[in-house]
């Protein structure tokens, strides 16, 4: 996942971006969680949601797929590469529903382009946030104090994706701004980077590692943030459901329900990670798993 690769800003442009050359549409998934009482009045229709495959966005999307499909409605999950094709497809109606919209920062170039032809329902996050982080037990607190601590950390940052926006704040704005002379920021996937977090830790080891909230590492790992006073990597941001014009006009209670829904950080990791960790990445059986101890009403109450 090159989280935040979109921070760059790039907006498609050249005329209309055929969606189908960027998404992967999915049938309507298995029944959802039985005994559930996801407590939304039943409905009828066919809503698209649009996601990236981000870990909030997956997961989000999975739990909304099943509560939306036991109220009675025919649900389709559309996956996209890029975020341009996705908020086209809003605009123009091919999509009703984006559970991942973040703001102000993230996706403004794309609500400054779309946004007169968007809803905006409802913020269901409000802690969004690109970090570096450590272990709880390394005795490092923050941005300013990395360089004098290369040693401890054997001069390397574990980050992920070389293209994402994550790596070029941290590239471009941290290591100047704190002035991180000794370490040097190793770039290769999100997989590879978690999984040098987790063999880390299990040796009680020292490692820096460039993440972001909301993630499942926080509910599997005592992590802490480095503290960023120069704030090189931006201040938090909010996660946002959008949906295109007139959606909250056709789905009433649809749309009064996502604007109520909400999440706190403890809840959407503990999610992600019961999907991500515990489950292998089998996002259905985690999100099932997951209701079976958390009722969906009260995320919409």
């Amino acid at each position: 996942m090159q989280r935040r690769s979109i921070m760059k800003g790039a907006v498609a442009t050249g005329g209309a971006i055929a969606l189908a050359a960027c998404s992967v549409e999915e049938e309507p998934g298995d029944a959802a969680a039985e005994g559930v009482d996801f407590g939304l009045p039943e409905g009828e229709g066919e809503i698209v949601i649009g996601y990236i495959n981000w870990d909030e966005a997956v997961v989000a999307t999975e739990l909304w797929r099943q509560a939306l499909e036991s109220a009675g409605y025919t649900v389709t999950t559309q996956e996209f590469t890029e975020v341009g094709p996705l908020f086209e497809g809003l605009s123009s109606g091919d999509l009703d529903v984006f559970l991942d919209g973040w703001l102000p920062i993230t996706h403004q170039t794309y609500m400054d382009t779309y946004g007169d032809q968007l809803e905006q329902l409802g913020t269901w996050n409000e802690n969004a946030a690109l970090t570096v982080a450590v272990p709880t037990y390394v005795d490092v607190d923050s941005l300013e104090d990395l360089n004098a601590n290369a040693d401890l950390f054997g001069g390397r940052i574990v980050g992920i994706e070389a293209s994402a926006g994550l790596t070029e704040a941290v590239q471009n704005s941290a290591i100047p701004t704190y002035g991180i002379t000794d370490l040097t920021l190793e770039t290769s996937s999100t997989t590879a980077m978690l999984t040098e977090l987790d063999s880390a830790i299990a040796a009680e080891e020292p490692i820096v590692v460039t993440l972001w909230q909301p993630h499942w590492a926080y509910a599997k790992y005592d992590l802490k943030n480095l503290a960023d006073p120069q704030t090189t990597l931006g201040e938090a941001e909010t996660i946002n459901v959008l949906a295109r014009t007139g959606f909250s006009e056709e789905f009433a209670d649809v749309a009064g329900a996502l604007e109520t829904f909400a999440m706190s950080d403890e809840q959407l990791a503990d999610l992600e990670n019961l999907v991500f960790a515990e489950n292998g990445g089998d996002v259905q059986a985690g999100v099932t798993a997951w209701l079976q101890d958390n009722e969906f009403k009260d995320l919409i109450a």
